[in-house]
C-alpha cells in the first residue's frame, strides 16, 4: 500500500515545504537538507519501508527532495 493523500498532505504540513532529510548526503552533511519542495519535485517516504512492516501513518512518513529519496536504502522499495 501506499500513503493516503490525507497523509501526504499531513506530512507536507509537518514539514513546512521544506526536505526534512537529516542523512549524510548531497551537501548538507550533519544538517537537515531544508531544501525548499516544490509541487511534483519531491517524495513521501516511510521511514521504515513497508518491506519492513512500516505503517502508511504521518509518523512513519517524511517530506525529501527526490535526491535525497534517492539516496535512502529503500527507494524503490515498497
Amino acid at each position: 500500500m501506499a500513503f493516503a493523500q490525507s497523509v501526504i498532505n499531513a506530512i507536507w504540513r509537518r514539514a513546512g515545504g521544506r526536505c526534512e532529510c537529516t542523512r549524510n548526503c548531497r551537501s548538507h552533511v550533519g544538517r537537515r537538507c531544508n531544501l525548499t519542495l516544490t509541487n511534483g519535485q519531491w517524495h513521501a517516504h516511510h521511514i521504515v519501508s513497508q518491506n519492513a512492516g512500516g505503517p502508511d501513518t504521518e509518523n512513519n512518513g517524511q517530506a525529501l527532495c527526490i535526491p535525497c529519496h534517492e539516496n535512502t536504502r529503500s527507494y524503490g522499495a515498497h
